[in-house]
């Protein structure tokens, strides 16, 4: 018979040889491991800023017509990173007839910040306060013994921010005992008015910011050609931000780890005595046993 094909099979003889090549082809797909998945990045390190003293006042001078800004700040310092910063005086140019005015003088003053990838702290630390204003030369604007801002964000914890001015201050020459239930109102004739606002924090999932005392100014001291100081004194602030978070590691799969993950639930495979890879083998050499024999028959009906 010339027939290349087998009347009871009607396959064609060459269709074995192309099924063993499938099958062939199948499990070398099957065992080859999947293309690696991209590894997470590193997080990025969180933020923190210490200050101990910041101002935003404004000098009206010679009959107020003409403004001098007062933008005082002692030890400001911020991260990622380390820095720490002391010094214990402040002092402004070019106000009062050209003499220098002391802004701020203190037995200790320090501002700390550090951030990396696993936390943001930032502390400002006042003692000895004694904070002036132009105008005022013998009448501190105020005094404090100790004035604390700290702020700590770490990963995986709510970001903490507290503010302490324990005891007393003197306000305009006057004491006031400061309490935590809203500004305290301090008013002197003559001199002027101050509202303080103390121990103020805010927290939110990411930030915290801290500020020990903010001073709202309005000062009207009538003495050394300076009409009136207005604006804001901030003593002791400190914030920070959360760092990222550093996303995990995915490993590349192999065909092993997808077959294993495929197993039915509660099935261990060494149980049975198989591994992750016993369904394509078992289901390969079924079809190269049908595959080869059909080969063989075709090869007989050939041959007769």
């Amino acid at each position: 018979m010339s027939s290349t094909t087998s009347p009871s099979f009607g396959m064609p003889a060459r269709r074995p040889a192309a099924l063993l090549a499938l099958v062939l082809g199948a499990l070398t797909l099957g065992a080859a491991p999947a293309p690696a998945q991209a590894t997470g990045t590193t997080g990025a390190a969180g933020t923190a800023e210490a200050t101990v003293l910041r101002t935003g006042l404004d000098v009206a001078v010679l009959g107020r017509t003409a403004h001098v800004p007062v933008d005082a700040v002692l030890n400001d310092v911020r991260a990622p990173g380390d820095a720490t910063r002391t010094t214990l005086a402040v002092s402004l140019d070019g106000i009062e007839e050209g003499r220098p005015v002391g802004i701020l003088r203190a037995d200790a003053a320090t501002a700390h910040a550090t951030a990396d990838r696993t936390a943001a702290k930032a502390r400002a630390e006042v003692a000895g306060a004694v904070v002036r204003l132009p105008g005022l030369p013998v009448r501190p604007l105020l005094q404090a013994r100790q004035i604390t801002a700290e702020a700590v964000c770490e990963t995986g914890r709510t970001p903490a921010a507290n503010a302490h001015v324990p005891g007393s201050v003197s306000v305009l020459g006057k004491k006031v005992t400061l309490t935590a239930n809203g500004p305290t109102d301090v008013t002197v004739p003559g001199v002027g008015h101050v509202r303080l606002a103390l121990s103020q924090s805010t927290t939110t999932t990411r930030t915290a910011a801290a500020t020990a005392l903010d001073l709202d100014v309005a000062v009207d001291p009538l003495a050394l050609g300076v009409a009136k100081v207005t604006g804001k004194v901030t003593l002791a602030r400190a914030t920070c931000s959360t760092p990222e978070a550093q996303a995990p590691d995915v490993k590349p799969q192999t065909a092993a780890t997808r077959a294993a993950s495929a197993a039915p639930v509660g099935r261990n495979l060494a149980e049975t005595g198989g591994s992750s890879t016993t369904p394509y083998l078992l289901g390969g050499a079924g079809l190269l046993v049908a595959a080869g024999g059909a080969a063989l028959i075709a090869a007989r009906r050939r041959k007769g």
